[in-house]
């Protein structure tokens, strides 16, 4: 009897879980079957996305491979891919529904992995892998189009994203370029110690930051540029409007009672969705404490484990993440500025921890599993 591991989300969460299962529980449990689900064929390093839309900088394949391929290695009978969205979840009848090119498919599961993450808000920036390889790939293009043609740029929300997309437009193009950051808050990145590091560090480049400036609306104009209003009622004109502001889970296909207030996926310390012995989550659609491409390798791993235990007739262990938090911020191609825990470390580590490559050498072993 086979035992059907359906794995929602082709991102790191999803990639991660699917080739550990395959490449380590697979060898010792014979009748082992792993499903992955992506809404996008390809694999989207949207680590690099804040460089990827500045033209000239990266290659597409340097943020973006094809998924499938990665699996080849594995028997054909232990893998399939099925580039498709979830639509329903029943936890009863432990199936799910799936929507694809072709048509709707129920798939059965012994044990189900919820790893679809979650999604920019406004659908036309290419911050997440909110759709197919090739919308995500049109809207890198268009960004691209746009930025190298615009005098004038405004980029709204002063989290992580807002910044590093900001200081990257900044660093390629100097004062060619007037690149305005919004932050809706008193502080750029809500206020963190490294608030003040990231913001000397944007000054720096010529990034004119505005506090206290949260946007209301936009659109666009006869001629073509954009009007940003904000809550306050003043206008900004500009030739492009970049928003990097606002994520929400990817969790409309749950049942409510799997989901926090906030729609993500509630989880006890095994990382299993309360109230199901089957039904596990990893990565930004559990959002615990926060979004980050280290805690969802670190809760891939957690994951993996325990269903490999589990179908070893061995109890699951809580979930061990990192015991720290970690922030780093890159500010375009030399610098950065960033804190483990409460300690600030030097602008150079940044820059070869993260802004270097912003981590573009993985994404080849994430796609083949030789990261794992």
């Amino acid at each position: 009897m086979t035992n059907t591991i359906v794995v929602l989300g082709g991102a790191y969460a999803g990639v991660g879980v699917a080739h550990r299962l395959l490449k380590y529980t697979k060898p010792e449990v014979k009748d082992l079957k792993v499903i992955l689900v992506s809404q996008n064929s390809h694999f989207f390093w949207n680590l690099a996305s804040v460089r990827a839309v500045v033209p000239g900088l990266l290659k597409e394949e340097q943020y973006s491979q094809p998924i499938e391929k990665g699996f080849a290695k594995y028997p054909a009978d232990s893998f399939e891919f099925i580039v498709g969205s979830a639509e329903g979840v029943d936890i009863i009848d432990k199936t799910v529904k799936i929507s694809t090119k072709d048509g709707e498919r129920v798939l059965n599961y012994d044990h189900l992995v919820l790893a679809t993450g979650t999604r920019a808000v406004n659908k036309t920036v290419p911050w997440k892998s909110n759709s197919t390889y090739e919308e995500t790939v049109a809207l890198i293009s268009e960004a691209q189009n746009k930025i190298k043609s615009a005098k004038h740029i405004v980029v709204a929300g002063a989290g992580a994203t807002g910044c590093e997309v900001a200081a990257e437009i900044a660093f390629e193009y100097g004062k060619e370029k007037e690149v305005i950051l919004l932050s809706g808050d008193s502080e750029i990145l809500s206020g963190d110690s490294l608030a003040s590091n990231v913001a000397g560090e944007l000054k720096k480049l010529g990034v004119q930051i505005r506090k206290s400036a949260r946007v209301a609306d936009s659109h666009q104009l006869p001629d073509g540029k954009v009007e940003v209003v904000l809550q306050n009622g003043e206008k900004i004109t500009t030739d492009f409007y970049l928003p990097t502001m606002g994520m929400a889970p990817n969790t409309e296909y749950l049942p409510a009672d799997l989901l926090t207030d906030k729609k993500f996926v509630d989880i006890d310390e095994f990382y299993r969705a309360k109230g199901t012995k089957d039904v596990w989550a990893a990565g930004d659609i559990v959002w615990k404490p926060r979004g980050s491409f280290v805690l969802s390798d670190k809760q891939a791993a957690g994951v993996a484990k325990n269903i490999d235990l589990v179908l070893k007739g061995k109890q699951p262990v809580p979930v061990k993440t990192i015991p720290i938090n970690v922030l780093m911020v890159a500010t375009g191609r030399s610098r950065g500025a960033g804190r483990l825990g409460s300690v600030k470390v030097f602008s150079i580590m940044v820059y070869l921890i993260k802004g270097k490559t912003l981590g573009i050498e993985s994404l080849p072993r994430y796609v083949d599993g030789s990261a794992f």
